[in-house]
């Protein structure tokens, strides 16, 4: 489970966090979670959507329960070259603009864009009204666009 599930928990965790190592302890703490809580998981949808909101809630309360701001991404080391100073300031411009996104647009831009949910899953994952799913992505990447020298209103749309 770990192997199959890990990645997506551990991205969804690091969207919301924002904080690679926090990251890692809230995947740790969702596996934890999800085993003590084994016997509660009804098979009405996949592991992998159990999994999930089981880590969007660990990290949005690992996020409560911080006072101070979480690390910012340039602070993380990189090795010396030009391809990796690019992959290096191209994940920064994209933490950057994710962190312009309150925690649940974070969830759902990651869940959408990185994990690939439908709008059916990710409502259930985060247990929220799709219509809530749709504005939401739809004013993330209204965002994200700005961000990146495009006008909000073009594109392909939602």
């Amino acid at each position: 489970m770990v192997d199959e599930h890990g990645p997506a928990i551990y991205r969804l965790a690091v969207s919301i966090v924002r904080d690679p190592a926090l990251a890692e302890d809230v995947a740790q703490e969702t596996f934890i979670r999800a085993w003590r809580r084994r016997d509660t998981y009804r098979g009405t949808a996949p592991v992998r959507h159990w999994l999930l909101r089981i880590a969007h809630n660990v990290a949005v309360s690992t996020l409560r329960g911080l006072r101070e701001e979480a690390h910012d991404p340039r602070t993380l080391a990189s090795a010396p070259g030009d391809a990796v100073e690019n992959v290096v300031a191209d994940r920064m411009a994209v933490h950057e603009a994710l962190a312009r996104l309150d925690p649940l647009s974070r969830s759902i831009v990651v869940l959408r864009e990185m994990e690939d949910l439908t709008y059916a899953e990710i409502s259930d994952v985060l247990d929220v009204a799709m219509p809530t799913v749709k504005t939401r992505l739809f004013r993330a990447r209204a965002v994200l666009r700005g961000m990146s020298g495009l006008r909000p209103g073009g594109g392909t749309g939602s």
